[in-house]
């Protein structure tokens, strides 16, 4: 079959990149399958990009949001009729399992109705002013050109966390996709294309983080970066954001932890670890690496979730009989296999796992097995670094406060669990925990869109996506003082 080349979308057309030079994306489960080319773009192709958002500015802020909301609607219509070519795409792209890519596009269709949804409200408020005939309100006003940058685990999804709320409220966006997955994007912006958004309104742009990232960052008319990645590159990017005085929204790592009290439902507490643990191969901001589980129920729980763990069927994810797919690639295969040996001459114990999964159809891809390490105190690396991949660490506790010491003993905070029958130990964890997510007796994952999405720490700036909260990233509020006094009224110094 002849490899497909991909262009850039810049001001409604799809244009190769100024530098003429391609990459190749490459599928994680067979990595002599090439899912396609797509342009290694520079900064010049970001240049033309922005320049066609800052001239569609204009035109897109005075679209009645309404009218924005609708085109909007006709993406999520188009994303139900299409969600299996686009899941099985994605899971060719990334190697995550059907079930997986399916449910990440649903939250892109489900979101994309939420937040369309907006377009009849971007409410602000009205107050009583302190003077006799006046009027006080307050009104949201777009932010600008919106620069984002986005993953490679989560490629409709987050794209839809981004650009849907940018798009509703009156931004204009550039999106640069990882590079691992740029096929998720194009067919994101496809859509758009095909739901009638206006040229100029979302511009897309593929490449490496250094050709294509930063130039976006360092642009004098990008208004806002939305990122989503890692937390050595979102500093980076928020310094330099910083020193060109513009705005921007980090959703950046975590270090997830379910604790398990004592008189926890076991069987219900395993199914969550294995999901947070290992859905995705581990590859979440959200995964759970780590479990706190109380000494009387450790052995016990241990026991029950190494047997569920190394029972896990490891393979394509196309093939719908397997439970876990692959590593995106050979660094993060390197990378878990190092976290491997740390946790060994730390002293930790591996119960299994710890290598590449081996077996009929798993030699062309980056296959690991699930990994569980237990006799972990809370200072080990691996009970306090990212690994992101299919590791879990086991860490005892003698109850629920120091359980929750350990948790918050993490420089992350996004996403916690605890599971217990005690209503007065959840409602205990609920306000002790510090994460911007915590669940009770469910895993780390799994997030529903109608809420805020982000974390506390290192794990973002203060943001929030998802809900009606994406709206505080991409406004400005803008307050209005209405005077029918006929005179000059001088607020407080008239009292």
């Amino acid at each position: 079959m002849a490899i497909k080349t991909w262009k850039n979308y810049i001001d409604g057309k799809w244009v190769a990149a100024q530098t003429g030079e391609l990459f190749e994306n490459i599928n994680p489960a067979n990595t002599s399958e090439v899912v396609g080319r797509f342009q290694r773009s520079g900064p010049r192709d970001v240049q033309k990009a922005v320049a066609a958002a800052h001239k569609a500015k204009k035109m897109w802020r005075e679209t009645p949001a309404p009218k924005r909301a609708e085109i909007l609607y006709r993406v999520a219509e188009i994303m139900v009729r299409e969600k299996e070519s686009l899941a099985r795409d994605m899971t060719r792209e990334m190697g995550k399992i059907l079930a997986e890519t399916r449910g990440d596009v649903q939250e892109a269709i489900d979101l994309t109705y939420f937040t369309a949804g907006e377009g009849r409200r971007l409410a602000g408020e009205t107050v009583p002013s302190e003077l006799k005939n006046k009027f006080c309100m307050s009104v949201r006003m777009p932010v600008g050109v919106v620069g984002c940058i986005t993953p490679w685990n989560f490629p409709l999804a987050i794209p839809s966390w981004k650009l849907i709320p940018a798009l509703v409220t009156g931004n204009t966006a550039v999106i640069k996709p990882a590079e691992d997955t740029p096929l998720s994007v194009v067919n994101f912006v496809k859509i758009f294309e095909q739901a009638g958004l206006p040229p100029g309104v979302l511009n897309m742009v593929t490449g490496t983080g250094p050709e294509v990232g930063w130039p976006m960052v360092e642009h004098p008319q990008v208004d806002l970066v939305s990122f989503t990645g890692s937390y050595e590159t979102g500093s980076l990017i928020a310094a330099g954001c910083a020193t060109h005085m513009k705005q921007y929204s980090l959703e950046m790592g975590g270090k997830n932890a379910i604790i398990v009290m004592d008189d926890a439902n076991l069987d219900l507490a395993v199914e969550g670890i294995l999901f947070g643990a290992f859905g995705t191969t581990g590859q979440r901001c959200t995964a759970c690496s780590r479990v706190i589980v109380h000494r009387k129920v450790q052995k016990k729980l241990t026991d029950m979730l190494v047997k569920r763990a190394r029972a896990l069927k490891v393979g394509d994810g196309l093939n719908e009989k397997n439970e876990m797919g692959p590593l995106i690639n050979s660094e993060a295969q390197a990378k878990v296999e190092l976290y491997i040996r740390i946790g060994k001459t730390e002293g930790a114990k591996m119960l299994c796992g710890g290598a590449a999964a081996k077996g009929r159809g798993l030699s062309k891809g980056y296959f690991f097995q699930p990994t569980v390490f237990t006799d972990v105190s809370p200072k080990m690396r691996i009970a306090q670094e990212e690994i992101f991949g299919p590791v879990v660490s086991v860490v005892s506790c003698k109850n629920l406060e120091e359980a929750v010491d350990i948790v918050n003993d993490s420089k992350y905070g996004l996403s916690s669990a605890l599971y217990t029958q005690d209503v007065n130990r959840a409602f205990q964890a609920i306000r002790d925990l510090d994460t911007g997510i915590t669940y009770i007796n469910a895993s780390t994952i799994g997030a529903e869109i109608q809420l805020p999405f982000g974390g506390t720490k290192g794990t973002g700036n203060g943001h929030r996506e998802a809900g009606t909260a994406a709206l505080e990233i991409f406004t400005e509020w803008k307050s209005v003082y209405i005077d029918y006094s006929g005179k000059l009224q001088k607020a407080q110094i008239d009292h």
